[in-house]
C-alpha cells in the first residue's frame, strides 16, 4: 500500500483534487472488499466451532453492514485526509521544481533547465547567446535596482519575440541564450537581428529616468551528432568576435574575420574578454561590460 501510494504521488496524480475523490473512493472499495474477504473465512470458522452468537443469516447480514459502515465509511475519510496531504505535497514539490529551474529576476528558465533543453535539440535550430553591451556601467551609474530594471525588460522582449517552440534562458548576470527553431538559417538570423535592432532602439524606463542599451550576440548551429559543447562553444566564440568588433553587432559561427576585422581585433583593447579562452578547453565568460 505505501509502495502504490509513492507511486501515485511519482506519477503526479495528485496534482488535481479530483483525483484525491478518486483516491479515496478507490480505498473505501477495497477496504470493503477486504473486509467482506475476511468475513467470509470468519464466519464459517465460528460456526464450526459454535462461537457464532448470531443466526448465520443474520452474521451475514451485519457483517456485511459493519464492512460498509467501518471499512467504506472510516477508510474513505482516512483516504480522504491523507489523499488531501498527499495533493498539497505534490502540488508544493512540482512548485519546487518550476522555481529550481527558474531565473527568480527574469522568470526565464535558468542555466540548468536550458542546458537540460538544448541535450534535447537535435537539428533544425541555432543556439544564440545574447550579452547586454555596458551593462556594468548601468549598475555602477544608476544603481543595481535599475540593472535589473533592464534585466526584466530585456527578458520580456526576448520572450515576447521567440515565443512558442523557442526557448528562453538567462544564463547569469547580463547574459541571455534563446535556442532558434524552425526555419532556415537565413530565417533565423533574421529574427535574431530584429532583436538587436528592438534593443537599441528601446528606451527603458528606470527610477531615476530612462536608459538606452545595445546587446551582442553569438550564434551557432545545431544538427544531428554535433556535440552540444561544440555548439555553446563556437557559438561563445562569435559572441566574442561581436563584442571584440565594436558591440551592438550578430555574429554567426560560420563568419570569419576578415583581415579589417583582424586588426581591428587585435588592436582592441578589451579586458572585459580576458575571462574568456577559446582554446578548446571550454568557454569561461567574463564579458562584463
Amino acid at each position: 500500500m505505501k509502495k502504490w501510494i509513492s507511486l501515485q504521488a511519482e506519477l503526479g496524480n495528485f496534482h488535481r483534487r479530483e483525483s484525491v475523490y478518486v483516491f479515496s473512493l478507490k480505498m473505501s472499495f477495497l477496504a470493503v472488499i477486504l473486509s467482506l474477504l475476511m468475513l467470509a473465512a470468519l464466519i464459517p470458522a465460528l460456526r464450526l466451532l459454535g462461537l457464532l452468537p448470531l443466526p448465520l443469516t443474520d452474521a451475514i447480514r451485519y457483517g456485511v453492514l459493519l464492512s460498509w459502515l467501518l471499512g467504506g465509511v472510516v477508510s474513505g475519510a482516512l483516504a480522504l485526509l491523507s489523499g488531501s496531504a498527499i495533493h498539497d505535497l505534490s502540488l508544493s514539490r512540482a512548485e519546487f521544481e518550476r522555481l529550481s529551474r527558474t531565473d527568480a529576476l527574469s522568470g526565464l528558465l535558468n542555466r540548468r533547465a536550458f542546458t537540460e533543453a538544448l541535450d534535447g535539440v537535435e537539428e533544425n535550430a541555432s543556439l544564440v547567446i545574447f550579452d547586454l553591451d555596458r551593462f556594468k556601467a548601468i549598475n555602477d551609474q544608476h544603481g543595481h535596482a535599475s540593472g535589473d530594471a533592464v534585466i526584466v525588460a530585456i527578458s520580456r522582449m526576448l520572450a515576447d519575440i521567440f515565443d512558442g517552440k523557442n526557448l528562453v534562458a538567462r544564463l547569469g548576470g547580463e547574459e541571455f541564450a534563446v535556442i532558434v527553431c524552425g526555419g532556415s538559417v537565413e530565417d533565423r538570423l533574421a529574427r535574431i537581428e530584429e532583436v538587436k535592432a528592438l534593443v537599441a532602439e528601446s528606451v527603458i524606463p528606470i527610477d531615476s529616468g530612462e536608459v538606452r542599451i545595445t546587446i551582442s550576440a553569438g550564434i551557432a548551429d545545431i544538427w544531428p551528432g554535433r556535440k552540444k559543447e561544440a555548439v555553446y562553444g563556437a557559438a561563445d566564440k562569435a559572441l566574442y568576435l561581436a563584442k571584440a568588433l565594436g558591440r551592438n553587432r550578430i555574429v554567426h559561427e560560420s563568419e570569419r574575420l576578415q583581415p579589417a576585422w583582424q586588426r581591428q581585433v587585435e588592436d582592441t583593447d578589451a579586458p572585459d574578454h580576458k575571462g574568456l579562452v577559446s582554446n578548446g578547453e571550454g568557454p569561461r565568460h567574463g564579458y562584463g561590460v
